[in-house]
C-alpha cells in the first residue's frame, strides 16, 4: 500500500467514524433534551455518559480527517488546508463543550436526591441543556458548512475525488450556513424542513467522500498527484543551503 493510499484510507475511515459515533448521542441524550426537569428524577446516567464518549470520539475523528488530508491538500492551497484543520478543531471544541454540559447535568442529577430546592435544580438542568444545544449548533451544526467550503474547494480543484462530490459540498455549504444562522436567530428550529433540506447535501458529501477514500483512495489521474509538492519557502531553503 502506497503512502497516498494509506492517507486516503485513514481519512476515509475517520470520516466514516464521525457518522458511526456522531449519530447515536442525539438518541442517548433524548430523555433530558426533551425534558430538562428529568434532572430531578433517577435515570440511566450511563446512557448519557456513552453519549458524551461518542461525542468526544466524533470530535477527535473530525480532527483526524483534517490532519490526515493536510499533507496532500496543502499542495493545492496551504492556506485553505490550514483553514480546514482549524474549522475541524473548532467543531471538536464545541463538541467537548456539549459533552461537558452533559457531564455536569449527570452530576446535578446525582445530587438531586438530597436537594431541597427542585426549582433551582430544574433551572440548572435547563441551562445545561441550552449550553449543549448552543454548542451543538455552533459546532456540528455550523462548522460543516465551513468544512465543506474549504475541503470542497481543495478537492474540486485538485481532482482527488470525482468532482460531483465536492460540488455537493459547495452547494450544501451556503444552505447549511443559512439554516444554522436562521436557527441562531430563532427564524427556524433544528427540526424544521429548512434544516432538513439544508443538511442533505452536506450529509451526502461527507458520506460519499468517506466511502470513496476508504474503498477507492485518491483518483490516480488527479493532476495534483502528478505534480511535486510545492515548496512554500524556496528562497529560505536556498539561502540555508548556500550558507
Amino acid at each position: 500500500m502506497t503512502p497516498l493510499r494509506r492517507t486516503a484510507l485513514v481519512a476515509g475511515l475517520l470520516y466514516l467514524a464521525t457518522f458511526v459515533a456522531g449519530i447515536p448521542p442525539a438518541f442517548l441524550y433524548d430523555p433530558v433534551l426533551k425534558d430538562p426537569s428529568a434532572v430531578l428524577t433517577a435515570g440511566n446516567d450511563g446512557q448519557i455518559l456513552w453519549g458524551v464518549f461518542l461525542d468526544l470520539c466524533t470530535g477527535m475523528a473530525g480532527i483526524g480527517t483534517a490532519v490526515a488530508l493536510f499533507s496532500v491538500v496543502k499542495r493545492q492551497h496551504e492556506g485553505a488546508a490550514i483553514g480546514f484543520v482549524t474549522t475541524r478543531v473548532m467543531e471538536c471544541a464545541m463538541l467537548f463543550i456539549a459533552g461537558l454540559s452533559m457531564l455536569t447535568l449527570v452530576s446535578v442529577r446525582q445530587a438531586a436526591a438530597s436537594a431541597s430546592d427542585p426549582d433551582t435544580l430544574s433551572a440548572i438542568g435547563q441551562t445545561l441543556v441550552d449550553v449543549r444545544n448552543g454548542a451543538f449548533l455552533l459546532g456540528p451544526g455550523l462548522m460543516p458548512a465551513f468544512n465543506a467550503c474549504l475541503l470542497g474547494y481543495l478537492m474540486y480543484r485538485s481532482g482527488l475525488v470525482p468532482r460531483w462530490m465536492p460540488t455537493l459540498g459547495l452547494i450544501g455549504a451556503p444552505l447549511l450556513f443559512s439554516s444554522s444562522i436562521g436557527t441562531l436567530f430563532g427564524i427556524n428550529d433544528a427540526m424544521s424542513v429548512w434544516t432538513g433540506i439544508a443538511t442533505i447535501p452536506i450529509f451526502i458529501w461527507e458520506l460519499s467522500i468517506g466511502l470513496y477514500m476508504t474503498f477507492k483512495g485518491f483518483r490516480p489521474n488527479a493532476q495534483l498527484l502528478a505534480e511535486p509538492p510545492r515548496d512554500p519557502y524556496p528562497a529560505v531553503r536556498t539561502a540555508a543551503a548556500e550558507a
